[in-house]
């Protein structure tokens, strides 16, 4: 089954300092939540994606990973001991605890899944209960770049147009890149998260589509030329870049330079560079 992209994990150590960027980007960002463990996130939500803006929130009490567990929170919290970034990529899905059996029968993922319940809020303020169940994989020697699907239990409670409405006329997240010293490394692992076979675009990358959607992995050089500049390690695989739509890409241009927000042509898109957002580059293209 070919899934799409559900949401992006963007770990922070300011939640709101990375808010308010997004926010100058054009986006429109949701209120601070709290999982139950601690973490707290702030969300930017398209009709069927999303970016999760994460950090560690005080108090928390995050459990450690364990043979048959995967911990969100850990990870984390331990990438941001290193960096901000896109953490994790995270896939739709209609049966987490099929696809957990699914991922541990072709050996990508032998975790548990995990569910959680939070409380969120309509536009109107009011309270609404959300829920969720994930199941986890992990691609061999990546530890810096997590993957899990999620299933949503009261989706209607969840996704609200009200909360997809955005200065910058965003509509959804295009497409997302990973950098690998060897892409090939990865054609079985994310053929099988993914469920798609990829193609070969440019010699040794791959690019796994997913609907309208796609995800590109590419080597550190590739992608520097792509998006002008990337913070990536070298010698192991990191997620550097998203791309989003926008209705209008000279609107978005003017935009960006009212809010003196750095960025570049290239191509047909607006490159926002990952030093300047949180260590990830993010690129506005048209729709």
């Amino acid at each position: 089954m070919t899934r799409r992209i559900d949401h992006l994990v963007v770990a922070v150590r300011d939640l709101d300092e990375a808010g308010s960027f997004y926010q100058r980007l054009g986006f429109q960002v949701g209120a601070r939540n709290r999982h139950p463990w601690g973490t707290e996130n702030r969300l930017v939500q398209f009709s069927s994606s999303f970016i999760e803006l994460i950090t560690i929130g005080e108090g928390a009490a995050i459990a450690p990973h364990q043979a048959s567990a995967f911990s969100f929170g850990a990870f984390v919290k331990e990438y941001l001991l290193d960096r901000e970034g896109l953490a994790m990529l995270v896939l739709d899905s209609h049966d987490a605890k099929a696809d957990a059996a699914l991922f541990s029968e072709k050996g990508i993922g032998s975790f548990e899944p995990f569910h959680f319940e939070r409380s969120g809020r309509r536009p109107d303020g009011s309270e609404t209960k959300v829920a969720f169940t994930l199941a986890f994989a992990a691609a061999k020697d990546s530890p810096k770049a997590g993957f899990f699907v999620c299933q949503q239990h009261y989706p209607e409670n969840f996704w609200n147009p009200e909360f997809q409405r955005h200065d910058n006329g965003a509509s959804r997240i295009s497409s997302v890149t990973l950098t690998a010293p060897d892409p090939e490394r990865f054609r079985a692992f994310l053929t099988t998260f993914a469920g798609v076979q990829p193609s070969s675009p440019d010699g040794d990358d791959l690019s796994f589509r997913l609907g309208e959607d796609r995800i590109d992995v590419l080597t550190p050089d590739d992608a520097a030329e792509i998006y002008g500049s990337v913070e990536a390690e070298l010698d192991e695989p990191s997620f550097v870049a998203f791309a989003v739509r926008v209705e209008d890409i000279h609107r978005q241009a003017n935009w960006l330079d009212a809010a003196e927000i750095p960025y570049q042509h290239i191509g047909s898109r607006l490159v926002v560079p990952a030093s300047a957002a949180f260590g990830l580059a993010i690129a506005f293209e048209p729709t």
